[in-house]
């Protein structure tokens, strides 16, 4: 059945403290898509983030983000005042105020009755704030573990019981990160790095208080996100995740697990994961995440990637894996260097990873993201494995008549998308395109001019054969590069827009459902 949806980061929602959550902003996102006739939402990874924020550089490819919860189930326990949610974030701005702002500025602005952090909270607005998270929110989360009763909770201690093959080292590991003011596991010392019997004990003694507080967040992050998928599935919408294929070297999996990796007797890698020079990169992207030592994995049958596609298909409908090409052969670039240019492809798993998967999970609803410069063997793992690829219209134009990303060459079995959190908008795309590449994307669209190009690509791509249909929130409405996502190989400026409020509400709104509804219905999804 052909379908389409919207691609839209929780982070990007709207939410007065931000970031996007779990809130009522959320629920409102899912109204808007139901009534667009849209059936899916496609998101980001949820794991909590660490370095450059990155939601592909989690601390736990199975715990959640605990930015994303909601402070309201909070302030309705009784647990939090919404008082102290907004002072919160307003002490935060004005300790901002005081660095970027000296004695004199701030009388003055004082004397002509000036707000001056507003001006800060703007940047919430627009973009998501990840260190008032770390502050503010982080404060606000404590306080309300402190005051609750989640002792007594019945349902926090099934949680507790049921997730606790991967949720008590969690736990323990973010405690001690905090223990050890967030420095990286491996410059922990030995006994804690090796997980000595003797140091693991005192530390679950001593730091019992911060590995509850963990518990605590996540049991929370789950219940909201169960909650708001339920209205999405009743809404007939339906959740596509997405997972990174590697951990975060600095991670609760590494730390645990780390017979998995390949690193040397001190938790070392030996090499590291990345791209070799390409599209977005002359010098490869290297990405720095440990590689998986797929002869322990298969002696156990891939029991760690059974257990953690099964938790994602507790939390999504369908489950998108970012760079599929690695099972067939990933990319090995020696710890320590500073670019990808001098990595080598090793072999991979194989099929013979999907056939595990396939007997424990019987037909699993997964995308493939085999974007990029695909060998044969790449792709007849694909093939065999049945589960659709990726199609990337911003890919397509290149001067090439044979492109594969042209819709004229695909087949049904895939999902095609204007462009993906790694691209530029369909707008700020455009302005890089050599002269040549822009007119044969006039001739391909039939347009003389570019005034409504986002809606012409949404046309093309709801328009193409394939099954399914994924749109980025931001092509909806049109932006600029203002609103790109992500540029790869890049630090600093990702991961941090959002959709300002009123662009869903009110006549914004109202004009995107009904083109959204309309181009849908027009090419049968």
């Amino acid at each position: 059945m052909r379908k389409s949806g919207i691609l839209a980061a929780v982070f990007s929602l709207p939410n007065e403290y931000g970031i996007g959550c779990f809130s009522k902003e959320a629920y409102d996102f899912v109204d808007f898509l139901s009534e667009s006739n849209q059936k899916f939402w496609q998101i980001l990874p949820l794991g909590p983030t660490g370095y450059g924020d990155s939601p592909y550089q989690s601390f736990s490819t199975f715990a959640g983000n605990p930015y994303y919860i909601d402070l309201q189930e909070f302030v309705d326990n009784g647990w939090l005042s919404k008082e102290e949610c907004d002072e919160a974030y307003e002490e935060y701005y004005e300790s901002l105020l005081k660095k970027n702002y000296d004695k004199k500025a701030l009388k003055k602005a004082e004397k002509e009755g000036k707000i001056l952090f507003d001006s800060f909270q703007d940047i919430g607005n627009n973009y998501t704030d990840y260190e008032a998270q770390y502050y503010a929110r982080f404060s606000l989360l404590r306080r309300a573990y402190e005051r609750s009763s989640i002792a007594s909770d019945e349902g926090f201690a099934k949680f507790v019981l049921d997730e606790s093959y991967w949720l008590n080292d969690y736990a323990l590991y973010m405690a001690i990160k905090d223990d050890k003011r967030g420095v990286s596991f491996y410059e922990w010392e030995k006994p804690l790095r090796l997980r000595e019997e003797k140091a693991i004990k005192k530390a679950k003694k001593e730091l019992a208080p911060q590995i509850g507080f963990y518990k605590f967040l996540q049991y929370f992050f789950k219940k909201q996100w169960m909650s708001l998928k339920q209205y999405a599935n009743e809404k007939g919408v339906e959740i596509i995740g997405d997972i990174p294929i590697y951990v975060a070297l600095d991670s609760a999996d590494t730390w645990s697990n780390p017979d998995l990796f390949i690193f040397d007797e001190d938790l070392r890698p030996k090499g590291v994961a990345g791209c070799p020079p390409d599209y977005f990169s002359a010098t490869g992207q290297l990405w720095g995440n440990p590689l998986y030592d797929w002869d322990v994995h298969k002696k156990d049958g891939y029991s760690w990637w059974i257990k953690r596609l099964k938790k994602c298909f507790e939390l999504y409908d369908v489950v998108r894996i970012d760079h599929f090409r690695a099972f067939d052969e990933y990319y090995f670039i020696p710890f320590g260097d500073e670019t990808a240019e001098f990595g080598y492809w090793v072999p991979g798993p194989g099929y013979d990873l999907f056939k595990a998967i396939k007997k424990e999970l019987n037909k699993p609803r997964i995308i493939a993201e085999d974007l990029g410069f695909l060998t044969p063997s790449v792709l007849k793992l694909v093939k065999r494995t049945g589960y659709p690829g990726m199609k990337v219209l911003e890919f397509a134009f290149d001067s090439a008549e044979d492109n594969d990303y042209l819709p004229h060459n695909y087949d049904k079995n895939c999902v095609v998308y204007t462009g993906t959190h790694d691209n530029d908008t369909v707008k700020g795309w455009y302005k890089t395109l050599k002269r040549v590449d822009k007119a044969q994307l006039k001739v391909y669209l039939d347009i003389k001019n570019v005034k409504n190009l986002n809606k012409d690509m949404i046309k093309l791509a709801e328009s193409s054969v394939a099954d399914t249909c994924i749109i980025p929130i931001q092509d909806v409405f049109g932006f600029g590069s203002e609103a790109r996502i992500n540029t790869p190989s890049t630090l600093g400026y990702n991961w941090k827009w959002r959709i300002l409020p009123e662009y869903l509400s009110g006549k914004q709104r109202d004009e995107a459902v009904s083109y959204l509804l309309r181009v849908s219905k027009t090419y049968g999804r």
